[in-house]
């Protein structure tokens, strides 16, 4: 597996990949995202930015994920600085053909990376309180829970969001 930086030629792959996770998603009851979001014009605008990384299985798409400074200004209502610097991870899925092999966990390990070469000290992560995977996965990464929150632009859905705290050498 090769973790890297998306390109354009990238966006049909990725397209499939939401395709397929999407209704997998809604069979659990999650309904984080749909098919109006994410869309091709949102991981064209994190190509753009720089910040939408991939991890390649022998030439597939396995994973996704946008590794970026953005927080929704609803993180404050956890409790967290929102004008703190942080990485904060969005768009995180994983190929239905590729669960199980570590993909996502990989994907954060490159959020972590990213931090480093940074000198940033913070990652956040919020996910649906329905998506039980990433409730398992954050915690064991070093994740910790934060609290609860809604976030305008998906209303009805409620999230939980995750930080952690990470120490280079400072």
């Amino acid at each position: 597996m090769t973790i890297r930086l998306a390109t354009l030629n990238d966006i049909p792959p990725i397209m499939q990949l939401i395709a397929d996770v999407v209704p997998a998603m809604n069979a659990l009851g999650n309904f984080q995202w749909d098919s109006t979001y994410p869309n091709a014009e949102v991981f064209e605008n994190d190509i753009a930015l720089n910040q939408l990384w991939i991890a390649d299985v022998d030439g597939a798409i396995a994973g996704v994920a946008a590794i970026t400074t953005d927080q929704e200004p609803e993180y404050a209502h956890v409790g967290w600085d929102i004008t703190e610097t942080a990485i904060v991870t969005h768009r995180l899925a994983v190929s239905e053909k590729y669960r199980g092999r570590g993909i996502a966990a990989a994907l954060l390990m490159q959020a972590e990376q990213e931090a480093i070469t940074r000198g940033i000290y913070l990652l956040r992560i919020d996910t649906n309180t329905t998506n039980l995977a990433t409730q398992r996965l954050f915690p064991k990464l070093g994740y910790r829970f934060s609290g609860e929150i809604g976030l305008g632009f998906r209303p009805n859905l409620r999230f939980y969001c995750y930080e952690k705290s990470i120490d280079h050498g400072r």
